[in-house]
This record gives C-alpha cells, structure tokens and sequence, in this order.
C-alpha cells in the first residue's frame, strides 16, 4: 500500500467512529505533552492553544476525561526551554507538541523515541528534525509554517506600500530564526527590486532598538521581520521602535499588524495549531510519525492597519486593500 493511501486510509477511518462507540470502551487516560516558546500570558500563544485543544476534543479527545494535556511555557526564555522539553520527556508524555523552531531542537536532544509533533518549523530538513518532508523518519513530524519563498514576497509588500524604499533590512535572533532558509530568497527579491539589503541579527531588546534606528537614520528604510518567535515574544518593543523611527515593516505574523504594525502576510497559525492535532490523533491510535508527511501552510492571511499607515504618512494603495484579509481602521 503506498503511503499517501495508508495516510488517506487511517484518516477516513478514524471520522468513520463515532463518538459513541469511542464513549463505550473503557476510558484511559493519555498524556499529551505541549511545549510553547512564548509567555502564557501573551494572547498570541494562548490562542495557539486554545486552538489545538478545541481540535482535539472534537476529534474525541478531552482534557481530563481521556486525555491529559500537560502544557508548559518558557516564557521566551531558550534555556528553560531545554529544562522544560527534559521535564515533558521525563513524565513521561506520549506524544510531545513541540511549538517552534527551538522548541522542536530541545525536545529532540531529550528524546528519540517519544513522538514529537512540530508545529510552526521553518525548515525542518535543514533543522535536522526530518530525513525528508515525504517520509520523516525518526519520531518527528508535524507543521512547518513557512516556504523560503516569501522572503522575497515580504519584501515586495513593502515596496508595494511604501513605494519609496531604498533599502530594507531584514531582522531576526540568529539563535531562533531559520535565517539560512530565508536569506537567499530576501536578497534575491532585494536585487530584483533594486534595493540595498540589510542583514540585522538581533539578540536582544537593545539591539532591537538599535538596529531600527539606524535604519531610520535617513529616509528610504524599511524594516522585514522575519517569522522568528524571538520576535513573536518581542513584538511590542519591534511596533514601538519603528514607529517612534518612522520606519515602515512588514511582519511574518498577523499580530503584529493587530497590535500596531504596518503590515503582514503569514500563514494561519491557528489553522496550524488545529491541524497539529490531527497528527496527535492519529498517533495517539497507533500512527508512527516517521509515516506521516511534513505538511505545509494551506491557509494564509494578510493584515493592513490603516492607522499606522497614517501615521507613517503612507497611503495603502488599493492593490493591497483589496487582497487583505483584515483592514484595521
């Protein structure tokens, strides 16, 4: 049987159950272990969450009754990560939801056995996570949330509305980002585009602040953020410094845009989150995940506040307006 039949197969025959079949046997409870990068109180995260969890109930899964979900938060710091990753292997959880780039690296070095679902990855090849998006291997799979492509699309974006661009750097922490994944496709964009790339690695909130101020030193910068949960955690800080700058970016997450950026165009991390469920369900009935394919964006969105827009003195032009998903007036 070929894989993509095997994968249709278990799919269509884990919705043929129902529910009161499930009900019926004898409830035992499993343990799903969730690692996030990001602050448990940051709304961002949480919605991520809420998200996963909702899928899985409705896939029959319920937080206390079959199931415990067993959810921790490094609060943006990468070495609890590794102490929190250490402590979700040792519970010992099932399966382990592994939210992120370095979320998914620490897990990885504590385990090679327990099932490790990815979700939001940049490159996960590349990363070392899979042996190929095909046919993973190993104990990992999942969600990868980007394609190296829209770099170079990001940067388009800007230059779309902000038509007076003269060089843009691209930012990122080096210690989070899949930088490599992305570079070669900004600086091409960058050359098409006729103009001046800069690379801003970035480790902390100073060096934030730093960077978008020397790019707003002369008119003609412009700020790309790349999709990093490094600067997920430090959004509010990244919105501040450009507008105080006068600097206009475009951002690898719809919140940014919500919370007072310019722009941006990213895939659906809710959309993400739910799907991530449905490799969790598959293997909590007996999938291995080396079987299950690396899987991609279906879902992307693009959000424009015309209030920052204003601000910046920059007018959207209704190519822009009439591909949004969302309009913040």
């Amino acid at each position: 049987m070929q894989r993509r039949e095997f994968i249709a197969g278990l799919g269509s025959a884990v919705a043929a159950w129902p529910l009161g079949a499930l009900a019926q046997q004898p409830e035992r409870m499993r343990r799903i272990g969730v690692l996030m990068f990001g602050d448990e109180n940051d709304p961002m995260p949480k919605t991520y969450v809420s998200a996963f969890s909702h899928a899985l109930a409705d896939l029959g899964w319920t937080d206390g009754r079959n199931v415990r979900m067993d959810l921790r938060w490094a609060g943006g710091d990468i070495n609890r990560v590794r102490t929190l990753a250490k402590e979700l292997v040792d519970l010992p959880s099932e399966v382990i939801v592994a939210h992120s780039t370095p979320v998914t690296a620490a897990v990885q070095r504590e385990t090679r056995t327990i099932p490790i679902v990815f979700a939001t990855v940049g490159d996960p090849v590349a990363s070392g996570f899979v042996a190929a998006l095909n046919q993973p291997g190993g104990n990992i799979t999942g969600f990868a949330d980007l394609e190296a492509s829209l770099a170079g699309k990001w940067l388009e974006l800007l230059l779309e509305i902000a038509p007076g661009l003269k060089r843009a750097a691209i930012m990122f922490n080096p210690d989070t980002a899949a930088a490599s994944t992305f570079m070669p496709s900004f600086e091409t964009g960058a050359r098409s585009l006729k103009v001046v790339p800069i690379t801003a690695p970035v480790h902390s909130v100073s060096d934030i602040e730093t960077a978008i101020i020397a790019l707003g030193g002369e008119p003609g910068g412009g700020l790309v953020v790349m999709a990093d949960v490094f600067m997920n955690v430090h959004r509010a800080p990244i919105i501040s410094a450009a507008a105080r700058s006068n600097v206009p970016a475009v951002y690898a997450n719809g919140t940014f845009a919500r919370d007072g950026g310019l722009l941006s165009y990213a895939p659906d991390g809710v959309d993400i989150s739910r799907r991530a469920a449905t490799y969790v369900d598959h293997i909590l009935r007996g999938a291995k995940p080396g079987d299950l394919p690396v899987q991609f964006p279906t879902k992307y969105e693009m959000v424009v506040n015309l209030k920052t827009a204003k601000a910046l003195g920059l007018a959207v032009p209704p190519s822009i307006l009439l591909r949004a998903d969302e309009v913040i007036e």
